[in-house]
């Protein structure tokens, strides 16, 4: 990119101090956006999609931008059919991050830790204004899990590649999904919120505070009487937690006395609850892709157990380590949680299999794309992020062409057969 082109021009008046883009917005060839246009309708879409704003820096942002540049080339011919922006801190300038030298333009947004910039849902709000984007997308980590940001951007008529706020919020925390979960007839292993009951009303909406509680340890004390009903070893887990924080292992009362108040410090407000730990077992997960229209596609399996503190290293797909027809049941059983919330985007839902026993239980349900996405794109053949743009349109799954190919609706369509 040239100088010139770098060189941040002020964005607007009235929004602040914190807004610049590069440069002059870049022409859009009509005959683009017509294109654009003309496939969001003619795949029965409500809202034709002609920029992104991308809420997230590093492999989040860059793989988002080359998979759009992908799909863009393979179904309009110009990898140029869709704006990219991106938002770039001081610090992502200094080193010349890919994901600002990739962009169709950049935003500046202040420097430091994320809740200045990309977990900030108020300065993504107004950067999308700032930018007239049609979409904004979080990837993973920083905002793409507040409840916040949907509702946000919603209000000012600018679509999330996302889910709604409500399913975000229920499926997105550990205890209330796996509430959720065992309403909907999800296995589970034996946890503090076992005796738990929610009715099936509750799935669209909020879980009561009074039932939520109940499923909760807040005192050492509770912590230690929960293990001993489902018995040790177990798992002292922060709902917030996540990326190997928030959780401990725990072999007798001692050890929760210890630990109980690391996991609290750790995530900071976050509840707590006690699970059993399942022994021999395989961490598994099915991806899932949902519609606006109640339709759930499971795009093939992956396994993760390859893991150094509770982080995975490496991950495979689809599941060789379970009979097909328990891989089948992965599926419906994520399928069916999946439709209890209405969900609407990508989302992953895992689950801890046992060796032993051909057991399967929920573990918990990831409302965004993961970072291991690329698994599944080589399994199912299907592009994820393009994916997610073509249900933000309100394209039904059934009219998506990888989709429609990855069923056997039509064999060897390719990205451009929503023409004929």
């Amino acid at each position: 990119m040239l100088e010139v082109q770098r060189r941040p021009a002020k964005a607007g008046d009235g929004h602040g101090n914190n807004g610049y883009i590069n440069g002059v917005l870049p022409i859009r060839n009509p005959a683009t956006t017509c294109e654009v246009d003309e496939f969001c309708f003619a795949l029965g879409g409500k809202k034709p999609i002609h920029s992104i704003l991308i809420a997230n820096n590093g492999m989040a942002a860059a793989k988002f931008i080359r998979s759009i540049r992908t799909w863009a080339y393979e179904t309009f011919g110009t990898e140029k059919a869709i704006l990219l922006v991106a938002m770039a801190t001081p610090e992502d300038m200094r080193i010349n991050a890919e994901h600002i030298r990739i962009a169709d333009q950049f935003v500046e947004v202040p420097g430091g830790t994320n809740n200045n910039n990309y977990a900030n849902v108020q300065l993504i709000v107004e950067m999308a204004e700032i930018t007239h984007v049609d979409a904004v997308r979080p990837g993973w980590v920083h905002a793409s899990e507040n409840p916040e940001l949907p509702d946000a951007l919603n209000a000012k008529g600018i679509i999330f590649l996302g889910p709604a706020s409500v399913s975000m919020a229920a499926l997105g925390d550990k205890i209330g999904s796996s509430l959720i979960a065992q309403a909907a007839d999800v296995p589970t292993l034996p946890w503090s919120g076992s005796h738990v009951k929610i009715p099936a009303e509750s799935c669209l909406v909020s879980i009561p505070d009074e039932i939520y509680s109940k499923a909760c340890v807040y005192t050492t004390k509770e912590a230690i009487a929960s293990c001993q009903v489902v018995g040790y070893p177990a798992m002292i887990k922060a709902s917030w937690g996540g990326g190997g924080k928030g959780i401990r292992k725990v072999h007798n009362d001692d050890e929760v006395r210890a630990l109980f108040k690391q996991v609290q410090g750790e995530v900071p407000g976050s509840p707590i609850f006690i699970m059993k730990v399942a022994s021999q077992s395989r961490h598994l997960e099915v991806q899932l892709l949902c519609d606006q229209y109640g339709n759930v596609a499971a795009l093939h399996s992956r396994d993760c157990s390859i893991q150094r503190r509770h982080q995975k290293i490496i991950e495979e797909g689809p599941i060789t380590v379970a009979p097909l027809e328990t891989v089948k049941k992965l599926e419906q059983a994520a399928r069916r949680l999946a439709k209890c919330v209405n969900y609407v985007g990508a989302a992953t839902v895992e689950y801890l299999y046992s060796m032993e026993t051909g057991e399967y239980y929920f573990l918990e349900l990831n409302p965004r794309l993961q970072v291991e996405h690329p698994v599944t794109e080589w399994v199912a053949e299907v592009n994820l992020p393009a994916a997610q743009v073509a249900v933000g349109m309100g394209i039904p799954l059934w009219q998506i062409p990888e989709i429609r190919r990855f069923y056997g609706m039509e064999h060897g369509g390719g990205c451009d057969s929503w023409r004929k």
